[in-house]
């Protein structure tokens, strides 16, 4: 839903915006702790309710103020308890994000954009083509939602314990949203998530990567699919501009600023693509001795494409192989795919695309 064009829409804002909001109206900053509280621990949007807010502040906020978020079209829910919501972003584009219980955690997968211009050629969403960035509002109004919408854990804490920018779009193409979306998500006063919590899935913006690493200390994700330039232009072409040695080198620089920090490199499994024993060898010598994890990832097929998932012996043999050459590996269990909310496999609704193309310039421009 659209803001009310005479009003100020606070959610989405971080502490330091909001508190220079308040005190552009004459108001004292620390009522941005009391409101950001109330949105987003207490899930209260209505000003009115805001009882620990005075009354003349509150009908200020009322007037000139507004708390506005993202239209939820549509909910699915797997057999498997995976839940999956369609957002409006306006003129009829939509975008996904998934939520998938587990017994010790909650993990929501999130969109950063309408649709992808990276085209990577295993993914659905790329294969929607791109629209436009979400603001931060559109991006934290999915946990918002789904924080809302399900049921709290046993010890009270809210479902989703784990956030991963791992749905639609690349989150460092949207550079400039994505950093005030984990301020709130660390954030105290709103979602108080650990940063151990918060994951960034990139496909390889080495520039974002690097200034990630100086600003904001959170999991990274890098998308790695080949271990070599050859097979990885395929897959993901953003490797033509920013190949493999040089997104391995801006991972160590990452994972050397933070103490512990290990970098999770996704890796999904295409049938006679990727899949060999001697790939799995070529991936662990690019990988070995450094802080690194590998995710395989069965691929998981969506209409128009033409590979294959790995098989399940194929997967286990390569896991195996890995393991052997001494590195950390796991094998993400498919979930929701009965709905479309596999991995890969969101797609959203996107027209009107705007037709990017992949360059150095188009990058600094998309993410400055």
């Amino acid at each position: 839903m659209a803001p009310t064009a005479d009003k100020k829409n606070l959610f989405g804002l971080p502490q330091g915006d909001l508190e220079a909001h308040f005190v552009a109206q004459g108001q004292k900053p620390f009522h941005a702790r009391q409101v950001m509280r109330w949105i987003y621990q207490r899930g209260v949007a209505e000003f009115a309710s805001m009882t620990d807010l005075s009354k003349s502040l509150r009908a200020a906020l009322e007037s000139g103020a507004d708390v506005q978020k993202p239209e939820v079209l549509s909910r699915h829910d797997s057999s498997d308890g995976t839940v999956k919501w369609l957002f409006s972003s306006g003129s009829g584009q939509a975008v996904e994000s998934v939520f998938i219980p587990e017994p010790a955690r909650g993990t929501l997968c999130i969109s950063s954009q309408v649709g992808c211009a990276l085209d990577c050629s295993f993914c659905a969403t790329g294969a929607q083509g791109f629209n436009r960035n979400l603001t931060t509002a559109e991006i934290i109004g999915q946990v918002w939602h789904a924080n809302q919408m399900l049921p709290r854990r046993s010890n009270g804490e809210f479902a989703v314990t784990n956030v991963v920018f791992m749905g639609m779009g690349e989150p460092l193409a949207n550079y400039r949203n994505l950093l005030p979306a984990i301020e709130l998500l660390l954030s105290d006063f709103a979602f108080g998530l650990s940063r151990r919590r918060v994951t960034v899935s990139t496909s390889g913006i080495v520039p974002h990567i690097e200034r990630l690493g100086d600003e904001r200390n959170v999991a990274l994700a890098v998308s790695l699919h080949a271990a070599s330039d050859a097979l990885r232009d395929t897959l993901v072409p953003i490797n033509r501009i920013h190949p493999i040695a040089e997104l391995l080198d801006a991972c160590w620089r990452y994972a050397a600023k933070h103490a512990n920090r290990f970098i999770t490199f996704e890796y999904v499994m295409l049938r006679d693509v990727n899949d060999s024993l001697q790939q799995a060898d070529e991936l662990a010598q690019l990988l070995a001795k450094r802080p690194a994890k590998v995710n395989l990832i069965p691929f998981n097929p969506f209409p128009g494409n033409l590979y294959k998932r790995s098989s399940a012996e194929t997967i286990r043999q390569f896991q195996a192989r890995l393991r052997h050459h001494g590195l950390v590996t796991t094998t993400r269990r498919t979930r929701g795919d009965d709905i479309d909310a596999a991995c890969g496999q969101l797609a959203g609704r996107v027209s009107d695309r705007v037709r990017v193309r992949l360059s150095e310039k188009n990058l600094r421009t998309a993410t400055a």
